[in-house]
């Protein structure tokens, strides 16, 4: 179960007259089940898609939808000033001007308007609304005023049609405000994380590999990208990532160490959460091996430690962190593997526990320090536990004493 990202945040949930409206439905109560207090504002174009009375049912607080149907005379300003973020999903063309050129003449836009927090506007409409020259302008005058534009995708479109100006999934917008209310303690911090699982070639087919999706390291890419980190992803793993990620594709533990080694110097930050291996065979058959010609003799010989090597070159200040799939007794062995390797941090996970570990959507890790610290992070999705070990590195980078 997830610890709560959003845990505390008021959120108020702008929804506008667009067929997209429906998607605002899931939106809200994936905003709900990340811990935020949500409040929907609708407009009344909004009302002939979707009901008050089904985001009533699965916010915080009842739909709000007027200016005048409150007993508090001013709820614009209530709305604004109480808000941690304030979200329109989906914002049409006709807020997005109205906005821009600060007109109100409803709830919604009095409230942004009133509104000093950080404010996220999803455009969803038909792709020639969107690529309209007025629209685009409306944009990018709201973007160089800090207002965050989550762009529409390309997809199916109301009435059958495709193109650009397909709102996000629900979790794709969740996604965003996270980000925009993440703290921002690594903002210009150099940050490189491994993930996935190294394969060494036994001949042009086979290979000798492991487990490891990369899920959590691509979790811990996102989350230094959230916190304002400029992030390098040397990766093992298929997954993709965003846009704002240097992603490096590797596929052996040799290709990984040449990739971590010449960019170790220029980092503040190294996570190590990749599963490389330990051995890979000495020689790889240049043909495929054949059944025919009887089980082969494979010489196995070791990888480079690359942990190991960080820890006895990395630069003064620098945050080196590695990661510890094990099957028992976490603490012992994350602090032998702390002494071991030399780094600040290790994040061990029972990987035979249910739901953690590899390929799962979900972990569980105890994180020890060579400052005699240790903190439980219980069963959480990886994105948690990616937050839970930048927490701890945020730590490192400022000096703050270690938790209770």
């Amino acid at each position: 179960m997830s610890v709560g990202r959003l845990a505390g945040r008021r959120v108020v949930l702008g929804v506008c007259g667009g067929i997209a409206a429906y998607k605002a439905v899931e939106v809200c109560r994936r905003l709900v089940d990340a811990g935020a207090h949500v409040v929907p504002v609708l407009t009344d174009d909004a009302l002939r898609f979707v009901g008050a009375v089904t985001f009533s049912a699965v916010a915080s607080e009842k739909a709000q939808t007027s200016l005048w149907a409150e007993a508090d005379p001013i709820p614009h300003t209530r709305l604004g000033r109480s808000a941690d973020a304030v979200v329109v999903a989906p914002a049409t063309a006709r807020l997005l001007g109205a906005y821009a050129a600060g007109i109100s003449d409803d709830l919604l836009t009095a409230t942004l308007l009133a509104t000093r927090a950080p404010v996220l506007v999803c455009p969803a409409m038909h792709t020639e609304m969107w690529e309209h020259a007025a629209v685009q302008d409306n944009v990018a005058l709201l973007r160089a005023r800090g207002v965050a534009v989550l762009d529409p995708e390309v997809g199916r479109l109301a009435g059958g049609d495709r193109g650009a100006g397909r709102l996000p999934e629900p979790a794709a917008v969740v996604a965003a405000v996270e980000a925009l209310l993440a703290p921002k303690d690594l903002a210009g911090r150099k940050v490189l994380v491994t993930a996935g699982g190294t394969r060494e070639p036994l001949d042009p087919v086979r290979f000798i590999g492991n487990r490891s999706s990369g899920k959590q390291g691509h979790a811990l890419a996102e989350e230094a990208v959230k916190r304002g980190a400029l992030v390098t992803l040397v990766t093992a793993s298929a997954l993709t990532a965003s846009f704002s990620v240097d992603v490096v594709r590797v596929e052996t533990a040799a290709e990984m160490e040449e990739a971590v080694l010449t960019r170790a110097d220029r980092q503040d930050v190294i996570v190590m959460a990749a599963a490389v291996a330990d051995f890979r065979p000495k020689v790889a058959a240049e043909q495929k091996l054949s059944k025919a010609d009887g089980v082969p003799d494979i010489v196995l010989e070791p990888t480079t430690d690359i942990l190991a090597a960080l820890g006895q070159r990395r630069r003064p200040g620098q945050v080196l962190v590695g990661f510890a799939a094990e099957t028992g007794d976490l603490v012992g062995r994350g602090e032998a593997k702390l002494a071991a390797k030399g780094a600040d941090l290790i994040v061990a996970n029972d990987v035979s526990a249910p739901g953690a570990g590899f390929d799962h959507d979900t972990n569980a890790a105890v994180i020890v320090g060579n400052d005699g610290f240790q903190r439980e992070v219980p069963m959480a999705s990886k994105r948690d536990v990616a937050a839970a070990v930048f927490d701890e590195i945020a730590r490192l980078l400022t000096g703050r004493r270690p938790r209770a």
